[in-house]
């Protein structure tokens, strides 16, 4: 009985510094762990902000690009039918959304659709333009037809998704 006493004192006190150490490292560890996680997640940030701007700067330079007047100044040619002007511009406008149809990736969701509405406004201003004037005028009637339609409008169709663009990128640096 009495070596039975003396491996208890022995015990008793060695697990509670065991478990003094266990709690010690587990302690020490998840605060290493939470620390990588931190250094990881800042490593991330400063990767994907670059690629992030570079996407609103994009999209900022595709909306410019499809607003109408832009747009018409750009691809003006005086000497051509409406159907086939209406076709050029409607191409542009596919090719330079297709081209930056990546972007979504970096961009909120809310605002990828304010882009992809701006872009269905333009190609509806467009269309609808083009159906009112007769398919012998020239291009100059429909870039005419489309100007007047943005005065009476007395808004650009690209304006709205422009400005929630810019908004969402001043929030990053807030």
């Amino acid at each position: 009985m009495q070596a039975i006493v003396e491996l208890l004192k022995i015990l008793i006190p060695a697990a509670a510094v065991l478990y003094g150490m266990y709690l010690t490292i587990q302690t020490f560890l998840q605060k290493q762990f939470e620390q990588k996680e931190l250094d990881i997640k800042a490593k991330t940030i400063e990767i994907t902000t670059p690629i992030r701007l570079q996407a609103y700067e994009r999209m900022t330079l595709f909306l410019e690009r499809i607003t109408p007047a832009n747009l018409l100044i750009r691809l003006g040619s005086p000497d051509i039918q409406v159907i086939d002007y209406q076709r050029i511009l409607l191409q542009e406008i596919r090719e330079e959304f297709n081209h930056n149809l990546a972007q979504q990736v970096y961009i909120s969701h809310e605002t990828w659709e304010k882009i992809r509405t701006a872009m269905n406004d333009v190609v509806a201003l467009i269309n609808t333009s083009a159906s009112e004037i007769s398919p012998d005028a020239t291009s100059i009637n429909l870039s005419k037809k489309i100007f007047e339609k943005v005065i009476n409008e007395n808004q650009q169709p690209t304006t709205e998704a422009l400005q929630t663009l810019k908004k969402e990128v001043q929030k990053m640096f807030l």
